[in-house]
């Protein structure tokens, strides 16, 4: 590291309860700083996932819907045991922090949002890449193909989109990270667009099982990202499945991640989705 942040990073386990781990780190992967309680290797392993994180997640952001702007804001990864948080820190930089399940959420994110702006440029590390919203301008093509054929809609998925305002799409991917199915609004060339990516953040989320407290029996349930202009909500699906799922920023989102959640036994043939143990990766 160039520059040890570890003593600014403290800020969160200081002073947020149940707050466990914080780590800066630049968009290649390296990290800059991290608290007490973290091997060498685990900063080190935490860092280049969560590089490959918000690469991805800004990979999708067409996902959530035309924008002249599609910025993203944050990602967010739920286990049984524990959340991992991941924010932009200056251009370059990232933020990640991991807390237990009953942390306040937004106690946390106000810390490191603060923090963020305290320190400014501090934590700006120069880009070896150009601007990564760049990746979104690529599906706009795609967004715009045909609907998918109707062998490949999901009824259920369709009623559970259309019953809430502002939500958009949603794909069933196999263990394999293959479409199984989506909406009837989504063309078959954006699934299988939105797949490569989505399989990637499954892969990432479950990676970083062990910074959120690496207990043997963890469960990934879902995995959030945030952009300025929409959501997209990666969840269980039980047998190696996930749901991918996009929204426009004012749908309500706690209406729309129910509807998806009670949706997915009817999908799974083997019924209710049990989540997946995060450390399988």
């Amino acid at each position: 590291m160039t520059t040890d942040m570890s003593w600014m990073v403290r800020d969160i386990v200081d002073n947020v309860p149940r707050a466990l781990h914080a780590v800066v780190l630049s968009a290649d992967g390296l990290p800059r700083g991290a608290t007490d309680g973290l091997t060498e290797k685990d900063v080190r392993t935490i860092s280049a996932a969560m590089a490959g994180m918000q690469s991805l997640s800004r990979a999708t952001a067409h996902f959530a819907g035309p924008a002249q702007e599609r910025r993203w804001n944050q990602t967010v990864i739920e286990f049984s045991h524990g959340w991992i948080f991941l924010i932009g820190a200056g251009q370059g930089a990232y933020l990640a922090a991991a807390a237990e399940p009953d942390v306040d959420l937004q106690q946390i994110s106000f810390r490191m949002h603060r923090l963020v702006a305290r320190l400014g440029d501090n934590l700006t590390s120069p880009p070896r890449v150009r601007g990564a919203d760049e990746a979104g301008e690529d599906g706009e093509g795609v967004r715009r193909e045909g609907v998918s054929g109707s062998g490949f809609v999901l009824p259920e998925l369709d009623k559970a989109v259309a019953d809430v305002p502002g939500a958009l799409h949603a794909v069933l991917l196999g263990s394999d990270g293959l479409p199984r199915g989506a909406t009837s609004g989504m063309s078959k060339d954006l699934a299988d667009t939105i797949a490569a990516a989505m399989t990637g953040i499954h892969s990432y989320s479950r990676v970083t099982s062990q910074f959120a407290g690496g207990l043997e029996d963890a469960e990934w349930r879902q995995t959030v990202i945030e952009f300025q202009h929409g959501w997209i909500f990666l969840i269980a699906a039980g047998d190696g499945a996930f749901l991918a799922a996009a929204a426009e920023h004012d749908c309500d989102i706690e209406e729309f991640t129910t509807r998806l959640h009670d949706v997915v036994p009817t999908l799974s043939a083997g019924g209710a989705p049990r989540g997946e143990r995060g450390g399988d990766a």
